[in-house]
This record gives C-alpha cells, sequence and structure tokens, in this order.
C-alpha cells in the first residue's frame, strides 16, 4: 500500500469550482469571484491567514449544494430567499472530510440575512464572522453584469449594496466594501481572467498528505458531491467502487492496486458535476445535444484529477470508464493497448452496476440479460472478454457485493436527506 498521497488543496478546488461554473456561461468563474471579493474584505479585515484561507476555501465552493442548473440560476438573484436549503446541503456534503470542515461551517451559514443584528445567530446556532463575509461577496458578485465594463458598474453597484445595509448584510462589512469599492484594481481583479493567479498569490494552502483512510474519506466526499445530487444516481459510485474493486481481486490485482479501484470508482463520474440535473434525472432518450453534453463529463474527471500527482493511476482508472478497446470510445478514443488493467476492470464494473441497479423508472436487469449485453460488449471488442468472462462465473458473488454496498449507501443518502430536513 502506498503509505500517503500529497493532496494540493487550493489546485483541486479551483478544479472542482471551474467544474460546478461549467455547467452553464452565465456561471463561470462566479466561484472564484466570490472567493476573491471575501479575500479582499477579509484583508481589510486583518483577520488572520488561516482564517482568510477558511473562507477563500469557502468561497470557492458556497454554491456546492445548488444542485440543478435551475436552482444554480436561482441563485444569481439578488434577493434570493430560499438559500439556506442549498447552503444546508452543501454544509452536509462536504463536513465529512476533516480538511473542510471549518468551511463546511462557513457555507451553512453564509445565506443568513443580517437583519439589524439579529442573524449574529441562527436556530441557536452562531453565525460566523466568514458566513457574513461570503454572504456580502456573493451579493457583490451576481451585480456584476458580464456583458459590460465593470468599472462602469461599480456606482450602481455599491448604491444597491448600501440599500440592503443593515436588512440583509453587516454595515461593517458594508463600510469595508465601500472602501475597497473606491479601488479600480478591485473590480478589475474580479473580472480578470488571472482571477485564479490572484487567489493562488495571496492564499497560502498547504499540501495536505493523506493516508488509505483520508483519501478514502476524501473520496467519499466527492461520491456524496456527485451521487447525492439525485435519488437517480444516489447509490451510483458505491455500486461500481465495490464492483470494481472485487473484479479486480478475482483478477489477480494486489492489494494496492484494488485499492486504488476502489478510490477510482468513487471518482469515476466526478465530470458529472458539470452536467445539469435534468439531464441526469431524465428518464427517456437524451436529444443529441444532451448526449453530447453527457459524454463531456469524463473528459471534466480526467482535468480535475490531472493537477494530483499521486492520483494519476486513479484517475486513469476513473476516466477512461467510458473508452472501448476497439477506440470507439470518449473522451480520448484510446485503444486496449492504452488502457491500464484498472481502467478495463472500471470500464466493465459501470456497465455491469448500470444495468443491474434499480433506477426510479426502472428495474435492474436479470443476470442473463446483463450477461448478455457485457458478453456482446466483448465480441464486439468494447470490453475486456477475460474481466467480463470472470463476471459471468462470478456474477453472483460480484452482484452481492454490489448490492450491500448501494443498500449502505443508501441508508447514508437517506440520513443526508433527514439532516438537511
Amino acid at each position: 500500500m502506498k503509505p500517503q498521497y500529497r493532496l494540493n488543496l487550493f489546485d483541486f478546488l479551483s478544479c472542482l469550482s471551474d467544474i460546478l461554473d461549467w455547467i452553464s456561461p452565465m456561471l463561470n468563474d462566479h466561484h472564484k469571484q466570490v472567493a476573491l471579493i471575501a479575500m479582499r474584505i477579509a484583508d481589510a479585515l486583518e483577520l488572520p491567514a488561516k482564517e482568510q484561507s477558511e473562507i477563500v476555501c469557502a468561497g470557492i465552493l458556497h454554491d456546492i449544494g445548488a444542485i440543478s442548473l435551475a436552482e444554480r440560476m436561482e441563485t444569481l438573484k439578488f434577493e434570493y430567499t430560499t438559500g439556506q436549503a442549498h447552503a444546508e446541503m452543501g454544509y452536509h456534503l462536504i463536513n465529512i472530510f476533516n480538511p473542510m470542515r471549518k468551511a463546511a461551517e462557513l457555507i451553512r451559514f453564509h445565506h443568513v440575512f443580517w437583519n439589524n443584528g439579529e442573524g449574529r445567530f441562527y436556530k441557536g446556532l452562531q453565525v460566523p464572522l466568514g458566513s457574513r463575509i461570503l454572504q456580502l461577496a456573493d451579493r457583490i458578485a451576481l451585480l456584476i453584469d458580464r456583458k459590460k465594463v465593470v468599472l462602469s458598474q461599480a456606482d450602481a453597484i455599491t448604491e444597491r449594496i448600501a440599500s440592503v445595509s443593515g436588512s440583509m448584510l453587516e454595515p461593517q462589512l458594508v463600510d469595508i466594501f465601500m472602501e475597497l469599492a473606491k479601488k479600480e484594481y478591485f473590480w478589475l481583479d474580479i473580472v480578470s481572467p488571472l482571477i485564479n493567479k490572484q487567489l493562488q498569490a495571496n492564499i497560502r494552502l498547504d499540501t495536505i498528505r493523506l493516508n488509505n483512510a483520508e483519501l478514502l474519506s476524501f473520496a467519499s466526499l466527492i461520491r456524496r458531491m456527485i451521487d447525492f445530487r439525485s435519488p437517480f444516481t444516489a447509490t451510483h459510485s458505491s455500486g461500481v467502487s465495490a464492483t470494481a474493486e472485487h473484479i479486480g481481486i478475482l483478477a489477480g490485482m494486489d492489494d494496492y492496486e484494488c485499492f486504488e479501484l476502489k478510490v477510482a470508482g468513487y471518482l469515476h463520474d466526478l465530470g458529472k458535476l458539470a452536467i445539469p440535473t435534468e439531464i441526469l434525472e431524465k428518464p427517456g432518450q437524451l436529444s443529441t445535444d444532451e448526449f453530447n453534453q453527457m459524454r463531456g463529463h469524463t473528459f471534466y474527471t480526467f482535468r480535475a484529477l490531472e493537477s494530483i500527482r499521486d492520483l494519476s493511476m486513479i484517475n486513469q482508472y476513473g476516466s477512461y470508464h467510458h473508452e472501448r478497446l476497439d477506440g470507439s470510445g470518449y473522451p480520448f478514443r484510446l485503444e486496449r493497448r492504452q488502457l491500464p488493467l484498472g481502467s478495463r476492470v472500471l470500464a466493465v464494473a459501470d456497465v455491469f452496476t448500470a444495468l443491474t441497479e434499480n433506477r426510479p423508472y426502472r428495474k435492474g436487469m436479470t443476470n442473463e440479460q446483463t450477461i448478455l449485453i457485457l458478453s456482446k460488449m466483448a465480441e464486439n471488442n468494447k470490453l475486456d472478454g477475460e474481466i467480463v468472462e470472470l463476471v459471468r462465473k462470478h456474477h453472483e458473488e460480484i452482484n452481492k457485493v454490489r448490492i450491500k454496498a448501494q443498500e449502505d449507501s443508501r441508508s447514508e443518502y437517506r440520513a443526508f436527506l433527514e439532516n438537511i430536513g
């Protein structure tokens, strides 16, 4: 087993932020804009560097709980009054990963109105200063019209923010913003294509080292982000992960490789964060445009993980699960000789899980139906025939492993829904 995996938290969060915002051109860089504005306000308050870093982490992911495109677009309304639901969901999605727990707390309360001081507390819990900073930064960012010159908008934005000082926003923070707003660089940085560079230059997020248990916790955080967006997919990654790991064992892969298969199963659909749930939940056939949009998800997974060098093989295992042996897959059109064994295992595990799991709109297929489809794909040089043969020989054993993993995940999903009310 590999003793530790190195993870540059800023690089990964930055990529994750990009994926979340790729869901619509209207949202391009929204998370990073909020993070940058919040960073400037926190710096003006002379908050400790660690606290500023936590605020930036929260800003980069603040709308992670807004699961559909419709809900993300709703968050762009200035007087958005139903934001607490997605803020609570965001908190429960990411608080299981220890390095992100403080950021999760800030996300949880970033839509609580100041309400003349009553917003210091929400349901008996103290609202952190960082949450109030995020609330202000979010309101500023969404007032910027991307089609107009930003400096021409500055006066109108400051007037609008001033109009809700005391009711929506904390007056002390608004006063700090008013001083920052007088400086042209403040506005120009927000809309600059170099915004990522500005964040990275001003925030110090150390590279963290994760042991196997911690890496699984990190991967589980991502799995929850992906799957808990919809009851249609709530247990899919857990099923793929358990299935791939077990097939890996049957194929003679060593403990280290099987562990990385398990992690890859959790991460393989990361790119679906860029796909609207309206497409993911569509029970009927996708249109050509919808299907082409869906085909981008493995590309987004690959790009998000490629900056984490220690996850290089895990990235290949997960991101190549729609590649096919004859080169007809996507997004890289790789052929058998270019696909590691783990990638070929996970491709079979993904198809197997998709066929056998129950979905809200259909029951899972029978043993015979599943093996027939897998065998046909192997005959047509799409899937690895030796791995498919393993599945045929051990179908019941593998299916029991899948069912157990998905039942556990379903229980976790129910508890998650109860927590968010």
